[in-house]
């Protein structure tokens, strides 16, 4: 064997060793296992997301909390977090902070709720209504008005238009007032009469308003007879321009003076 030859054999020896070295290492290597797979996605918000957007009521009052029957109460409230607010009681929807006066007749209590995307709140007041008492009776020994104090501080009179003696509806109705307040006078009192006094303005001349208030005093005396007022209780006189209420010379002056007058009779 030549030089040449002995020297393709050792270099081909050692490729075959090289090659088997590293078919040997490569076995000899350890497998890396795969990775984990991820966490399942889910739908879920944290825990502090629900809490937050909770409905609540910060304060929910009621002033004054009792009161008798006829007052009024004031509710006021407010609240967070909320989209839907209403008051029971036929109240209805409210806005987030307010007030509302309410008039119960008797012990009422008011629910407040409250609704928002996180969870609701509920909160109620009660008003309590109480009876006021009765007024005390009239005391039996008390001072009662005498018959001529009541027809003075009660009776009423009737006004006449210019230069007429005709009972206008007005006047009719005060004289109707009258006779109801006569026959309780004379209900009480047997013995009490009365004057009906007739009176003019002062235009015309003294003789003429004496037949004029003559005329007047006697057209309010029929309408109280007429009304069930016994006619032999009362009797008519005629003071015609002579006793005004004023003296301005204006037509609201001589209209207070155009008039029949109740009086305590002598």
């Amino acid at each position: 064997m030549t030089e040449s030859e002995r020297s393709r054999v050792v270099k081909s020896g050692a490729i075959v060793l090289a090659l088997t070295l590293s078919i040997f290492a490569a076995s000899c290597k350890k497998k890396v296992p795969p990775p984990p797979p991820p966490p399942p996605v889910t739908n879920t918000p944290p825990a502090s997301t629900s809490g937050s957007n909770r409905a609540v009521i910060n304060s929910f009052t009621a002033e004054p909390s009792s009161i008798e029957r006829g007052q009024s109460s004031t509710l006021r409230w407010s609240i967070s977090n909320a989209t839907d607010m209403s008051i029971n009681q036929g109240i209805g929807a409210v806005q987030s902070q307010g007030e509302r006066q309410v008039f119960p007749t008797s012990s009422t209590t008011y629910t407040l709720n409250a609704s928002g995307p996180g969870g609701s709140d509920s909160r109620t007041v009660t008003v309590t209504v109480s009876t006021a008492p009765p007024p005390p009776p009239p005391s039996a020994t008390g001072p009662r008005l005498s018959s001529a104090d009541m027809l003075q501080q009660q009776a009423q009179d009737a006004f006449f238009d210019y230069d007429k003696s005709d009972v206008r509806s007005d006047a009719r109705d005060a004289l109707t007032r009258d006779a109801a307040l006569l026959k309780q006078i004379f209900a009480q009192d047997p013995n009490f009469t009365v004057v009906v006094e007739g009176h003019c303005d002062e235009r015309g001349s003294a003789e003429y308003n004496l037949a004029l208030g003559d005329r007047r005093a006697t057209s309010a005396k029929d309408l109280l007879v007429q009304l069930g007022v016994p006619a032999d209780r009362m009797k008519t006189i005629s003071y015609g321009k002579e006793r005004p209420q004023c003296t301005d010379a204006n037509e609201a002056c001589w209209q207070r003076n155009r008039r029949a007058h109740l009086s305590p009779g002598q």
